[in-house]
């Protein structure tokens, strides 16, 4: 059977396909073109098959499709994501904006706050301790008024952080549940999305996670309806951050942030190694972002970064993202700059 390896990126689509018997096609495309194809992946499968616009695909012809995307990276530097209520504890409404007091950058004059990922906040009473023991029932009519609002207004993803919802979920799973009723496409829950103490580094993953999920997921139904799996056209897997594969319903936004930079870490050691060097520095630049790594041994993995301006807490290859690809473009009083630094 084919197997294919893709790398969907930002501005072009990158296709490796090896035919049974073993010989190998290199494909590349426009990752948008819509007068000519829905999706790049897509028609790269197509034409390494050789089949026509109206053909469909054999059942059994592929085996496995393996897959790096940026389409949650782009989402999350071009702020394209899905719009976003955020629930969270009474007396909390304003603990993401707060954030944890990093100062990165201590004395810049002209302090920027990171620009939210979620639309609007509303606020949830109730409350566990220390223990995950409750001592303030959770207040469910508080909870629909604010998601009947929200719903009203056009949101349709909802993330939930509460305190002590790592150690005792069942306030978050109650909500979680109100939000499916009430019509939320989307619910991510921090429990399910970092089940670690720190409500901030909780709260920032599980916004990010409800920010991109809907756009990839929608992206993941299109390529795998393409495909048509249910019929026997194998398997389809995606990179996720860590640098690992996972199946195609498994992919999630919080996974999804470095999918294509790690594939490209990955193929990088394996190359390197393979060149005889186990001491490398990376350098990937497309057309939207530039990400740089390191590899001296062994896969440099964190589980606490920043990616475009949004913290998020879970576990991803240690990379560092400069929205400025090969396609970006200085404004004038910058280039200016520039020319006289170079001077």
């Amino acid at each position: 059977m084919w197997e294919f390896w893709i790398d969907r990126g930002g501005t072009f689509t990158d296709v490796v396909a090896r035919a049974p018997g073993g010989g190998l096609k290199v494909l590349k495309f426009l990752s948008e073109n819509p007068g000519q194809y829905a999706d790049a992946a897509v028609h790269g499968i197509r034409t390494a098959l050789d089949l026509g616009p109206g053909d469909a695909i054999p059942p059994g012809a592929i085996g496995a499709v393996k897959m790096g995307t940026t389409v949650a990276t782009n989402a999350l530097l071009e702020r394209k994501g899905e719009r976003v209520l955020l629930l969270i504890t009474q007396g909390f409404a304003d603990l993401l904006r707060i954030g944890n007091q990093t100062r990165p950058r201590l004395f810049d004059l002209h302090i920027r706050r990171p620009e939210l990922l979620y639309e609007r906040v509303a606020e949830v009473p109730g409350r566990l301790d220390g223990a995950g023991a409750e001592i303030a029932p959770l207040d469910e009519a508080a909870v629909a008024v604010a998601l009947a609002e929200a719903h009203a207004a056009g949101i349709r993803a909802v993330a939930v952080a509460l305190m002590h919802g790592y150690l005792n979920p069942v306030h978050e799973a109650r909500v979680g549940a109100l939000a499916r009723a009430a019509g939320f496409a989307q619910v991510s829950l921090s429990h399910e999305c970092s089940r670690l103490i720190r409500l901030v580094g909780r709260g920032d993953t599980t916004v990010a996670d409800a920010y991109l999920s809907p756009i990839l997921r929608r992206y993941v139904d299109q390529v795998a309806g393409a495909l048509d799996l249910g019929r026997g056209t194998g398997r389809l897997f995606f990179m996720q951050s860590s640098g690992g594969l996972t199946d195609a319903a498994r992919f999630q936004g919080r996974d999804a942030i470095l999918s294509g930079p790690a594939g490209g870490i990955v193929g990088m050691v394996k190359t390197g190694l393979a060149a005889g060097f186990d001491r490398l520095i990376g350098f990937d630049m497309g057309g939207t972002s530039t990400d740089v790594s390191h590899y001296a041994g062994a896969y440099e993995r964190t589980f606490e970064t920043e990616v475009a301006g949004v913290r998020m807490r879970a576990p991803m290859m240690d990379i560092h993202t400069v929205a400025a690809g090969g396609g970006s473009r200085a404004p004038t009083p910058a280039r200016r700059r520039i020319g006289r630094a170079g001077r």
